[in-house]
Order: structure tokens, then C-alpha cells, then sequence
């Protein structure tokens, strides 16, 4: 069983960066795709990025391309979350996720286990 710990997040003005890690412990770390997601109080949690498990296949949601970017170290059990030029909208607490499967997946179903989450503050 992967054990996933968020850390990075915190309070930015629009405009900055953040950069999220998520530290694996346990087995299967590098045989499966990883995701990031969000979720604001209220509403429903929302996927933000996935990576392959080699790490040479990415995907990123519409609201966040050209401006996130996920990444991975198989060697060191972690996968990134960069995220650039913040807007506040993007204000959440982001979860670290192990999918079930080796390719990107965008449906938090197919995730079976989840950090405790990381909030990110954006103010304009």
C-alpha cells in the first residue's frame, strides 16, 4: 500500500509560483500513474493534472494548461505539481493521488489512494 504526503502548498499573490511535492512510501509507487487534484469547500473535487508511471505521458485540464505542469522522480518516490502564473480561482486544497492503473486517468474513481492535501491560497 503507497502512503502519499503533500507538502508546498501555502499563501501567494496572483502572478507567483508554487511548487507541490508529494512523497510516496510503500510499494507500487513507480507502476502507477499519479494525478493532482483540487477541491474548494462546497464543490466537488476536480482533476488538475496526471502523469504516466514512466512519466513520458502528461495531462493537464483545460483551466490550468500552459501554466501547471506535473512531473515525477521514480528515483526519489515523488511526483511535482509547478504551477506558474496563480490566479486566484486556482485557490484549493490540491490531493496527491496513486491511480489504479500505469496510463493518465482523469476520473478520481480510478485513484486508490489520496494524500491528506495541501492548501494553496491565491490573493489578488
Amino acid at each position: 500500500q503507497v502512503q502519499l504526503v503533500e507538502s508546498g502548498g501555502g499563501l501567494v499573490q496572483a502572478g507567483g509560483s508554487l511548487r507541490l511535492s508529494c512523497a510516496a512510501s510503500g510499494r507500487g509507487f513507480s507502476d502507477y500513474a499519479m494525478g493532482w487534484f483540487r477541491q474548494v469547500p462546497g464543490k466537488e473535487r476536480e482533476f488538475v493534472a496526471a502523469i504516466s508511471w514512466s512519466g513520458d505521458t502528461t495531462y493537464h485540464a483545460d483551466s490550468v494548461k500552459g501554466r501547471f505542469t506535473i512531473s515525477r522522480d521514480n528515483a526519489k518516490n515523488t511526483v511535482y505539481l509547478q504551477m506558474n502564473s496563480l490566479k486566484p480561482e486556482d485557490t484549493a486544497v490540491y490531493y496527491c493521488a496513486k491511480s489504479g492503473v500505469r496510463f493518465i486517468a482523469t476520473i478520481s474513481s480510478i485513484y486508490d489512494a489520496w494524500g491528506q492535501g495541501t492548501p494553496v491560497t491565491v490573493s489578488s
